[in-house]
């Protein structure tokens, strides 16, 4: 239950930390976080949860990333389906919170709320195969840096510095494309609050990333595998 808890306050504050980024501060140009500010906030919130709770569950914050490490030997099946529930539960409480938070605002309209879409849902309006190339390529990599550095073999201690980095460089390549998911609890989490397109488009942030992540398990469980 521990691990549970934490999986659910970690995903919390990663939309929360996250979209609430793009949708309290990004909307506003004389603030200057942009683009880049987003992709900041979002390799912020997995660094410190990283260190935070990383001891208690391994802090996966993500659906993908639980599948990814199960795909490379480093998970146990019997646990992805309760990580992934408190997951997407914490998604969508973080999703509550910074509703109640924007919402405060007169004249508050939730538009795409920092949801993730593809064609004229997608930042630069992207096709649908653009955005599923991006999605499977970006958590593809995403987890080989994950399974690379939390492998026994890495330096210790850095791990979360790994990680955080690389989820804020795939922010940097991807918001055009998709606002970035690589993560179908964040999507989800958004997603239920906007409705309409942001549902309908949601299975392209969930197949993508878990193709992608399934494909890194391989691959890295071939390059380096855990001896038992």
């Amino acid at each position: 239950m521990n691990k549970l808890v934490a999986e659910f306050i970690g995903t919390l504050w990663l939309v929360l930390g996250g979209c609430g980024s793009a949708v309290l501060a990004a909307a506003y140009p004389e603030l200057g976080i942009g683009f880049a500010g987003v992709a900041i906030a979002f390799g912020l919130t997995v660094l410190t949860m990283v260190y935070a709770i990383g001891h208690i569950s391994g802090a996966h914050l993500n659906p993908a990333v639980s599948i990814g490490l199960w795909a490379g030997g480093r998970f146990d099946k019997n646990e992805l389906l309760p990580y992934i529930a408190a997951q997407v539960l914490g998604g969508i409480a973080g999703a509550a919170i910074l509703y109640i938070i924007a919402s405060g605002k007169a004249g508050f309209e939730i538009g795409g709320f920092a949801a993730n879409g593809y064609g004229k849902h997608s930042p630069g309006e992207y096709s649908m195969l653009a955005a599923l190339v991006s999605e499977i390529v970006m958590t593809f990599m995403f987890l080989i840096i994950i399974l690379g550095a939390t492998h026994p073999k890495a330096p210790k201690g850095f791990a979360g510095l790994a990680i955080g980095l690389c989820l804020t460089l795939i922010h940097l390549i991807s918001i055009p494309v998709t606002n970035t998911s690589v993560n179908p609890a964040r999507s989800t989490s958004q997603a239920i609050f906007v409705g309409d397109w942001a549902l309908s488009q949601l299975w392209l942030f969930w197949v993508a990333p878990i193709v992608g992540a399934i494909l890194a398990g391989i691959v890295y469980k071939i390059l380096s595998p855990v001896k038992e």
